[in-house]
C-alpha cells in the first residue's frame, strides 16, 4: 500500500523517466550490407527491412508495435485524450457544392463517419439525394474516394477508390441518374484523374505491377489512354506513351468546349513541366506547344484557340499569360496579368471574370479581374487566413469558396460574382470556443539572417514564463505553403495550454519559387537551419524551454524532424517523424521516390551524394541523448516506402545513449495519410499527444 501511495506522488515527468528505463528493445538482427558511393563505403546494416514481404520483417513490426502499443498502454489519461478527441470530431462537416447542370454536389460527413459521404440536389434548395456513400465499400473505412469526375453531360460520374490509403487508383462510373453502376472498370492508375470526353474519359496508368511489388516497386512508364464507356479495360485507346523517357508522366483534361486535349508533361517533383495539346474536333495530332520544361505552365481556360496559362516563366512569384496557338512562337506570348510581390497561388475563369488568389505572408487575398486583364476589385474575406474554391463555368454567375483558420473552421460562402457579395452558406459547429484563443504572425531571423514567418496560436493570457508545453510544426520543401488552417485534433493541445507554432521555412512556396529554390537540393541545409533558428526563437522569447518542446512533421517534415534531431538533440523533449524520407541515399529506387530527385538531388551523382550523406537522417544518427521519439508508419504507404521508418527506428533505438524513449507506430490498411478513416485519425493523435504529454510532463484537463 505504501509503495503505491509513493507512485502516485512521483510527477509525470518522473514516471515517463521510469517508464522509459524499463523499455527492452526487440533485438533487430544487422546484415553485412555495404555499399560504395563513389568510393565512400556505406553500411547498411538494417536493409533486410526493406522486404516489405517477409515474415521476419513482419515479426520486426510485429514485435515494435506492441512494444509502442504496451508503452502507450500505461499513460493514465490516454482514454479520456481520445473520447475528448472523439467528441470534438463528432460535427457536420461539409465540401464547398459543385454545380453540375441542374444540380449541386458536394460531400458530407455526420461527424464520425469513417469517409464522407457524395450526396446530389436539385439546386440549392432542393432535397440532397445519396449519391455515393464510400462507407458501404469496405467494412472498417479502408477504402476511400480517390476523386469525382462528370461526364460533360453530367449523366456519368465516374470515381476513383484507394484500398487502405495507397496511391494506386480503381475509377468506376455510376448513371447519375439511376445511381447504378455500368459495367466499366480501370485499374492500375496512378496520379491520375478522368478527363471526360464525349462518351468515355482519358486517364493515366501504369503497367500491372508484379505480384508482391504493389507498393515498393518504382513506378515508371505512365501511359495515357481513352476509356470509351461500355468496352473492357484491354480495349482502351493508347494515346500517348514514351518508351525513351522512364520518369516521364502525362497529366490530362479536356476544355469546357470539348475542343482541346490539354497535357501536362511531367518528370518529378519540380515544378517545371512542359504543355501539349490535340484538337479533338480535328482528330488532329499532339502539338508540342511547350517543349522543354523551363518553368511551371498551369492550363487556366481557353478563349477559342488561345490558352490562358499561368507560369512561372521570368517571373517567380507567377503570372497569366495567353497562348494563341495558331501563333505559338514566344515572342507571341501576351502577359495578361502580370507578377507582382504577392505569389499568385491560383486562378479561376468563372461568370466571365477571373479571380485570382494570391499569397501574402503565407495568407490570402483573392483579386477579380475582367477577362482583359484589369483589375476590378477584391473580395472582402472573413478575416486573416486560407481561402479555397471559386471554381464553376464561364456562365455561372455564382461560385463557392471556403474560409479556414487557426481558430476558424473551414466555413462556405457563396459569392455573387456580378454583385461582388459574398452570402455566408454553411457554417461548422465544432465544440470549441474559438473566441479563447489568439494567433500571431511573427517573424524571426534565420542562421543566415533571412526572416522566417512563424504564426503563433495559443490561449488568451498566455504567460510568457518559459514554461508552456509547446509543439512546433513545419515542412519547408516542394514548393508547398504553410498556411493558416483549422484542424480539429489541435484543439486538446490548446485547451492545455499548448502553444501551437507553424513555421514557414525556406524550401517551400509562401514566397515564390526563389523561396522554393532556396531550400532545395544543396541549399537542403537552410531548411533545417531556418527550423532550428525557430526552436531557439520560442525558447529565447520565454514561450518555453527545452524540457517542454515538441516538433512535429511529416514525409518531408519528417525528413526535416529526424535531421535536427540529430543536428540539435538538446533542443528539444518530444519529437514526431512521420512517415519520413529518412534513408536520402536509396530514396529514389522505391515507388514514386525517383520523382523526388529534382528536390533532393540524387546519390548516384558524387556531388549530389557529399550533401545527402551529410544530412541524411538514417545515416547521421549518433550517440546521443535523443528526444522521445514517436515514428509514424504505415503498411499502405506507397508514396515514402515504410523501411525508411524502419530503418530509421533499428538504428536510433540502437544509438540513442539517453533515456527517452524512440518508439515506432506502424499503422495497418493505412497509406500516406490521404483517405485516413475517422477513427483511425482519432487513434493516431489519440497516442501521438499522449506520448508528448506524457513526457513533457504534464496532466491534461479532461
Amino acid at each position: 500500500m505504501r509503495k503505491l501511495f509513493l507512485v502516485l506522488l512521483i510527477s509525470p515527468l518522473l514516471s515517463a523517466a521510469i517508464l522509459a528505463q524499463s523499455i527492452q528493445y526487440p533485438v533487430t538482427k544487422k546484415v553485412d550490407q555495404v555499399d560504395d558511393y563513389h568510393g565512400t563505403k556505406v553500411a547498411d546494416p538494417y536493409r533486410w527491412l526493406e522486404d516489405n514481404n517477409s515474415a521476419e520483417t513482419a515479426a520486426w513490426v510485429g514485435a515494435q508495435n506492441k512494444l509502442t502499443q504496451n508503452y502507450l498502454a500505461q499513460i493514465p489519461y490516454r482514454d479520456k485524450i481520445k473520447k475528448r478527441l472523439t467528441d470534438l470530431w463528432n460535427y457536420e462537416r461539409y465540401s464547398a457544392p459543385s454545380k453540375i447542370g441542374d444540380n449541386y454536389v458536394f460531400s458530407k460527413n455526420d461527424g464520425l463517419q469513417e469517409q464522407s459521404v457524395i450526396y446530389i440536389q436539385k439546386g440549392l434548395s432542393g432535397k440532397p439525394e445519396l449519391l455515393l456513400d464510400p462507407n458501404k465499400l469496405s467494412s472498417d473505412g479502408s477504402i476511400s474516394l480517390g476523386g469525382t469526375f462528370f461526364s460533360k453531360d453530367y449523366k456519368y460520374m465516374s470515381y476513383g477508390i484507394s484500398r487502405g490509403g495507397s496511391d494506386w487508383r480503381e475509377f468506376y462510373v455510376m448513371d447519375v441518374k439511376t445511381k447504378q453502376l455500368t459495367n466499366d472498370a480501370i485499374k492500375y492508375s496512378k496520379f491520375s484523374g478522368n478527363a471526360w470526353y464525349k462518351d468515355g474519359f482519358f486517364y493515366g496508368r501504369y503497367d500491372e505491377p508484379k505480384t508482391g511489388e504493389e507498393l515498393k516497386a518504382a513506378n515508371e512508364f505512365q501511359k495515357l489512354y481513352y476509356h470509351k464507356l461500355g468496352t473492357t479495360q484491354t480495349e482502351d485507346k493508347l494515346i500517348l506513351e514514351d518508351k525513351e523517357n522512364p520518369k516521364r508522366g502525362f497529366g490530362a483534361g479536356v476544355t469546357d468546349d470539348e475542343k482541346f486535349l490539354i497535357i501536362s508533361v511531367w518528370e518529378g517533383s519540380a515544378s517545371e513541366n512542359m504543355l501539349w495539346y490535340k484538337n479533338l474536333g480535328k482528330d488532329g495530332p499532339i502539338v508540342k506547344l511547350v517543349d522543354m520544361p523551363d518553368a511551371d505552365y498551369s492550363f487556366v481556360d481557353n478563349f477559342e484557340n488561345v490558352f490562358l496559362v499561368m507560369t512561372n516563366l521570368n517571373a517567380p512569384n507567377k503570372k497569366v499569360i495567353l497562348i494563341d496557338t495558331e501563333k505559338p512562337d514566344r515572342k507571341d506570348w501576351a502577359t495578361l496579368i502580370p507578377e507582382t510581390n504577392e505569389v499568385i497561388q491560383d486562378v479561376s475563369h468563372v461568370g466571365g471574370k477571373l479571380i485570382v488568389t494570391y499569397l501574402k505572408d503565407a495568407t490570402n487575398k483573392a483579386v477579380v479581374f475582367d477577362i482583359h486583364g484589369n483589375y476590378l476589385y477584391e473580395i472582402k474575406l472573413p478575416g486573416i487566413g486560407t481561402v479555397s474554391g471559386f471554381g464553376g463555368k464561364h456562365d455561372d454567375q455564382e461560385t463557392f469558396y471556403t474560409f479556414t483558420s487557426f481558430a476558424h473552421p473551414p466555413t462556405i460562402y457563396k459569392y455573387d460574382i456580378k454583385k461582388d457579395k459574398s452570402t455566408l452558406f454553411r457554417q461548422a459547429k465544432v465544440k470549441f470556443n474559438p473566441a479563447g484563443f489568439e494567433t500571431k504572425l511573427i517573424f524571426y531571423p534565420s542562421k543566415d539572417g533571412t526572416k522566417i514567418p512563424l504564426f503563433i496560436v495559443h490561449k488568451k493570457g498566455l504567460k510568457l514564463n518559459g514554461e508552456n508545453p509547446t509543439l512546433l510544426y513545419a515542412y519547408g520543401g516542394f514548393n508547398i505553403s504553410m498556411q493558416p488552417g483549422f484542424s480539429v485534433s489541435r484543439i486538446p493541445l490548446l485547451e492545455n495550454g499548448v502553444v501551437y507554432a507553424m513555421a514557414c521555412l525556406r524550401g517551400g512556396g509562401e514566397y515564390g519559387e526563389l523561396w522554393h529554390e532556396a531550400g532545395m537540393l544543396k541549399r537542403k541545409q537552410n531548411v533545417f537551419d531556418d527550423f532550428i533558428a525557430g526552436a531557439e526563437w520560442l525558447i529565447k522569447n520565454k514561450y518555453t524551454n527545452s524540457s517542454k518542446l515538441a516538433v512535429q512533421g511529416g514525409s518531408n517534415g519528417g525528413l526535416l524532424i529526424g535531421a535536427v534531431i540529430n543536428q540539435r538533440p538538446d533542443l528539444y523533449k518530444v519529437a514526431f517523424a512521420q512517415v519520413g524520407v529518412m534513408d536520402m541515399l536509396r530514396f529514389h529506387k522505391f515507388t514514386i521516390g525517383w520523382a523526388w530527385v529534382p528536390e533532393y538531388g540524387s546519390s548516384d551523382k558524387p556531388d549530389q551524394f557529399k550533401y545527402l550523406y551529410a544530412y541524411s537522417p538514417l545515416h547521421n544518427i549518433k550517440k546521443a541523448d535523443y528526444p522521445a521519439t514517436m515514428i509514424t508508419t504505415a503498411d499502405h504507404d506507397d508514396r515514402v516506402f515504410p523501411a525508411h521508418s524502419f530503418k530509421y527506428a533499428a538504428t536510433l533505438q540502437e544509438m540513442n545513449s539517453g533515456k527517452n524513449p524512440a518508439l515506432i507506430r506502424i499503422e495497418t490498411k493505412v497509406g500516406h495519410g490521404a483517405g485516413t478513416s475517422t477513427s483511425k485519425s482519432i487513434e493516431l493523435f489519440t497516442d501521438m499527444y499522449s506520448f508528448m504529454f506524457y513526457n513533457v510532463g504534464v496532466k491534461p484537463k479532461l
